[in-house]
């Protein structure tokens, strides 16, 4: 079947997040928005249909999440990731970070220290210091745009009493990694070794770019099973963040039990009717939706990574091993973050995320969703070549 990533779908009156929120977090309406990760496709045939069906009914009560909810996450984990789990293990959650959120209070105590890895994904931060824990931050490592961990601190951190949660981004939000076995096998060591749990953020596991695979660390270390809670979604997967539909995968029953528990006390296990609907029809006929989807997507990057080496060679660019955002290193222009921000947003008109809101490593750095159409990247490259040629000296 053939899926049209083409079209210009119009996202005006549909209340969208990154057009509504432009005059508030950019201080104008007419940028374009490349910013919110959410994508500028229409969600998979089967996914529209099977909502449509259901709205048809015209009763929208209360609804339960049966076998087939289950089923076809278990169905989607095996076949996309080999990873073979029973339907026991899942908890459904509204969303990734109320799963976080969950884990956080349930497993830690205000004061208790919380690892990150830094730059990342801002809720981060702020579910952890606004929770009442403490936050550490474990910085990557860059080196020529590509990102390793710095595991001699993350020993180091984690040996501390007083830490007791370590939240991973794998694959990671915002430099595009999807880390391999050796990498995971260091981070499961130290965890197992100093008895962190780890709370690992996996909603972009489906979309891994130019060969890479996304590596399922409590599949790969089972001796991480009474320590880890693998957080899951389809919201990034098939565009329908919207629908608050997510799941975490706890392969130890007291770990589960007592996450269960947590997240029935925070009223957090209702969910929404449409929300289980999509997951059904994602999982059950999306990929050969995603396999498309994936395709267009390595299409983008590659058309960026050839303009920038084209047309400003000085910025820093790396083809990402996952999601659909893509992690510009602008330093060279000489501008401080605040300006490179108003630069961007007064003459060229385009509003990505600001390297900064990830973190004090992201100085420099910009981010840039690439789930659009190619008409609508193109313009935001042309608009970004409008503020290099006007701020930029060779």
């Amino acid at each position: 079947m053939e899926y049209n990533f083409n079209e210009i779908v119009p996202r005006k009156g549909t209340d969208a997040f990154k057009l509504e929120l432009r005059e508030m977090f950019f201080g104008a309406n007419d940028v374009l928005p490349l910013w919110v990760a959410d994508m500028d496709f229409k969600a998979p045939p089967a996914v529209v249909k099977a909502m449509q069906d259901r709205a048809s009914h015209e009763i929208y009560g209360y609804t339960v999440r049966d076998k087939k909810f289950t089923g076809a996450i278990c169905s989607w984990l095996r076949n996309q990731h080999q990873w073979n789990i029973e339907a026991e293990w899942i908890e459904f959650s509204p969303g990734v970070l109320p799963s976080i959120m969950v884990a956080i209070y349930e497993f830690s105590e205000p004061g208790d220290k919380v690892i990150i890895q830094t730059p990342v994904y801002p809720p981060f931060y702020s579910i952890v210091s606004e929770n009442g824990r403490e936050l550490v931050k474990n910085s990557l490592i860059e080196t020529a745009g590509y990102y390793t961990m710095d595991f001699e601190a993350l020993e180091e951190q984690a040996s501390d009493p007083k830490t007791k949660i370590f939240v991973f981004s794998n694959p990671h939000n915002p430099v595009g990694r999807a880390w391999k076995r050796d990498e995971l096998k260091r981070i499961a060591d130290i965890c197992i070794k100093h008895d962190v749990l780890i709370v690992s953020d996996e909603i972009h596991s489906d979309l891994c770019l130019f060969g890479n695979k996304h590596l399922v660390m409590a599949d790969l270390f089972p001796g991480l099973g009474n320590r880890i809670i693998t957080c899951m979604a389809p919201s990034k997967t098939f565009n329908v963040a919207g629908l608050s539909t997510a799941y975490a995968v706890i392969s130890d029953k007291k770990l589960k039990d007592r996450f269960h528990k947590r997240l029935w006390a925070m009223q957090q296990h209702m969910g929404n009717l449409f929300g289980g609907i999509a997951l059904e029809a994602a999982y059950n006929d999306g990929a050969e939706w995603l396999e498309a989807l994936k395709k267009y997507l390595e299409e983008n990057a590659l058309m960026v990574r050839d303009f920038i080496q084209q047309n400003m060679p000085e910025v820093g660019f790396v083809l990402p091993e996952a999601t659909y955002l893509l992690w510009f290193d602008f330093r060279k222009w000489g501008l401080s973050p605040s300006k490179l921000r108003n630069a961007m947003i007064e003459i060229g008109k385009v509003a990505m995320n600001d390297g900064v809101s990830f973190g004090a490593e992201g100085a420099g750095f910009q981010r840039m969703n690439i789930g659009s159409p190619k008409t609508t990247i193109k313009d935001g490259l042309q608009r970004i070549l409008k503020v290099r040629n006007a701020v930029y000296s060779r």
